[in-house]
């Protein structure tokens, strides 16, 4: 089967090679990455994914340039080979430089058209859609069509961790990018000095102790008869095999605001990281660190309204003065402020251009 593992922008190339690693060829595209497997290694896609937001099932793709044609194209699809009796089959879409451009249309025309597939192979008129859900998309880019299932479910940043958002959330595949694509090694002590609610220092330590992401969640896909579920089950007990806290080491994050960090133990002890990560409330103007050549790996506030915009600048400079007092530390920090380098007084040695939510920002590695 073939399959597609969404990504914001950006992230592509991390998603290709989070595939590669689980032994899973796949070519990086805009927007995601796709690869050909069986339904155990979507499935195990889905527990491993880190920076991908969804995996889709492909379910076909073709060029259309009238309703007529998308029509007939859907129909066309085997649905039967996919969908029970009883299946509920929302259909969502899109349109982007399409001739088709209303997306309601595409969407009641989809729908239609399966259901009148549905009906010739099922011999029925009625379908009660009280089933399993296979959330179904219709996606128009450039004339071509694009139909998929979602095997996903819920998106996969939801970890089940955080049930509580402070002010301006990190989504958490994000955070593990940001991760992945810092100098951050198995010996690295990783310090967050904003930590806010937790998710970076969460998603790292994750990554450290070989934990999937997806271990204490569900997904749409492990409802489906054709997906196998005695193999499902062998590769989520094998990745809970894998967990191993002990390898967590030195990752700790403080805060000035007291509010955030109750959050963030909170998300720490729902992680089933509880007692394994140190947090405290303290003004990163007064931190200094006991270990040696620490990562300093952080999501600072941007300074959006005019009113914050100047605290931010300070804070950029005295992240500056942090970095300098730690002998051999790095800093990795993520903003939308363009002023960053003017502010923190030296230039990048490296920079990626990234999107938290809709905010273009650039994230500084020193």
């Amino acid at each position: 089967m073939e399959f597609f593992a969404t990504a914001a922008f950006g992230l592509e190339g991390l998603v290709r090679r989070e595939l590669n690693r689980l032994g899973i060829d796949a070519k990086g595209e805009t927007g995601g990455a796709r690869f050909e497997g069986t339904p155990a290694q979507a499935f195990a896609a889905n527990l491993w994914l880190r920076t991908a937001d969804r995996v889709l099932l492909i379910i076909g793709e073709k060029k259309v340039l009238s309703f007529e044609d998308l029509y007939q194209f859907v129909r066309s699809l085997p649905w039967e080979k996919y969908l029970p009796k009883d299946a509920r089959f929302p259909v969502s879409g899109k349109c982007a430089r399409s001739q088709l451009m209303s997306v309601r249309d595409c969407q009641a025309i989809t729908k239609k058209a399966i259901v009148e597939r549905m009906k010739h192979h099922y011999k029925t008129d009625w379908f009660p859609e009280n089933g399993a859900e296979y959330a179904i998309d219709v996606s128009l880019h450039g004339d071509v069509a694009r139909l998929t299932i979602d095997t996903s479910g819920v998106a996969l940043n939801r970890r089940g961790y955080r049930t509580w958002n402070g002010e301006a959330p990190l989504r958490e595949t994000l955070a593990a990018a940001l991760v992945m694509l810092s100098p951050f090694r198995d010996d690295t002590p990783l310090w967050d000095p904003c930590c806010g609610t937790g998710t970076l220092l969460i998603e790292a330590a994750y990554i450290r102790s070989h934990r999937a992401p997806g271990l204490t969640r569900e997904f749409a896909c492990e409802k489906w008869p054709f997906f196998p579920a005695k193999e499902m089950d062998r590769i989520r007990n094998e990745a809970k095999a894998q967990f191993d806290p002990s390898r967590i080491g030195m990752i700790g994050g403080s805060d000035i605001n007291p509010e955030a960090l109750e959050l963030c133990k909170k998300h720490l002890k729902q992680a089933g990281l509880g007692g394994k990560i140190t947090v405290m409330q303290r003004d990163l103007k007064e931190l200094q660190l006991e270990v040696h050549s620490p990562l300093f790996l952080l999501n600072p506030p941007y300074g959006e309204r005019l009113s914050d915009r100047k605290a931010c600048e300070y804070l950029y400079k005295d992240l500056r003065k942090l970095r300098d007092r730690h002998e051999g530390s790095r800093m990795a920090v993520i903003t939308a402020h363009t002023g960053f380098e003017r502010c923190f007084g030296q230039r990048a040695q490296q920079k990626r251009r990234l999107y938290n939510g809709r905010l273009e920002c650039e994230y500084y590695i020193y």
